[in-house]
């Protein structure tokens, strides 16, 4: 009997969060409402008291946290070419050119020691990235930012519970965006937040979040409109769920660190691969990324997976190759670790539904997904 598809992902919500959803919807409010406030007062318990926006995707944090501080045409924002497109899009977005770094081969995350070098008097932040759950050196971040008198807004995506310094992401540093999407380690099925600095900082975050709209009192008449703000607010329906997910938190990234732990000791260390630093001090273990040899190739190799029952994912191709980028002027050989990464990288599945065995499973399948890619790739 053949064993049931093993996805790459699958986002875990209990019976009492479906049931408080059927709650929010028999309620009648199910837009931004209470629950979204309660949300939002949870987050920020978690993240030491810090003011916390709920938002419609992490994606809208990032582009709130750019117009926020002013980045516009003629700006710089430096970050890496190694993340979902996002992370560049809303830089373009504003106006604004993002300046790539290439990656630390360690870490996949931005080499913070090559950050100084690409700083110029347009350069308006730092924009670092939180590869697959494991936190930049915020020590070395923020050094680098205070030194040039830089913002810097944290693309925390990926890295819900994971930490620095003994704090959670989120409770530290300066403006922070983090995701709630359906594969991330709690979900809201869509949604996010950003963390701010203070009481002001949230309100300009409230009007970007909805339109720039903001009543005088309880009348229409008094309403006014002080800036040209987007669509980015939560529903309450989002805000239920991750408020289910939030309780779960913990016991998810404990049992994601077993998977982890369990494929750096079940992984067979002579098939070539590169497996990921072994962090479990920091990470959150988002994604468990494999970098495949250079002999080996990734389509082919992803399809004996999948026909062996496995799915897996690509993230990220290094993004300054798309052609949006090219046209920009970048080109093949310019981030050299970012692009060796990105070509070679494989995410395999990892999530707290997971059984150990399945982990087992996955490894098994690895060598002769690889052997069988070999033979394709030499025979293509």
């Amino acid at each position: 009997m053949s064993q049931p598809f093993l996805p790459f992902t699958r986002p875990a919500i209990d019976e009492a969060t479906i049931a408080a959803v059927g709650e929010v919807l028999r309620s009648g409010w199910i837009t931004s409402g209470p629950k979204v406030k309660e949300f939002e007062a949870q987050l920020s318990a978690m993240f030491g008291g810090r003011p916390v926006r709920a938002l419609s995707s992490a994606t809208g944090g990032m582009e709130i946290a750019l117009s926020m501080i002013g980045v516009q045409a003629g700006d710089e924002v430096i970050t890496t070419p190694l993340s979902w497109v996002a992370t560049a899009n809303v830089v373009l977005r504003a106006g604004a050119k993002p300046v790539f770094v290439d990656c630390d081969p360690r870490t996949r995350n931005i080499d913070l020691e090559r950050i100084e070098a690409a700083i110029t008097p347009r350069t308006r932040a730092l924009f670092p990235v939180d590869l697959a759950g494991l936190p930049v050196d915020r020590d070395r971040l923020y050094e680098i930012a205070r030194k040039h008198k830089l913002r810097v807004i944290e693309d925390a995506a990926q890295s819900m519970g994971a930490s620095w310094g003994g704090k959670p992401i989120g409770s530290i540093g300066d403006l922070v965006s983090i995701s709630f999407h359906a594969n991330k380690n709690i979900t809201s099925c869509e949604g996010g937040c950003l963390v701010l600095n203070n009481e002001d900082e949230a309100r300009q975050c409230e009007l970007w979040r909805l339109q720039g709209a903001v009543r005088r009192g309880d009348s229409w008449e008094g309403m006014d409109v002080t800036l040209p703000g987007g669509k980015h607010n939560m529903t309450d329906i989002a805000a239920c769920i991750g408020l289910g997910q939030l309780k779960a938190l913990k016991t998810f990234n404990e049992r994601r660190a077993v998977l982890a732990r369990r494929y750096f000791e079940r992984f067979d260390r002579t098939l070539g691969c590169e497996l990921p630093l072994a962090d479990f001090e920091h990470s959150n273990w988002h994604m468990f990324q494999i970098l495949l040899p250079e002999w080996a190739a990734r389509g082919p190799f992803i399809a004996n997976l999948r026909a062996a029952g496995i799915g897996c994912g690509v993230h990220y191709p290094a993004m300054h190759l798309f052609s949006l980028f090219r046209e920009l002027g970048h080109r093949v050989g310019e981030f050299p670790h970012a692009e060796r990464i990105g070509r070679a990288t494989v995410s395999l599945p990892l999530f707290p539904a997971m059984q150990d065995g399945d982990v087992d499973r996955v490894c098994a399948a690895i060598g002769p997904a690889l052997a069988a890619a070999s033979t394709q790739r030499a025979t293509a």
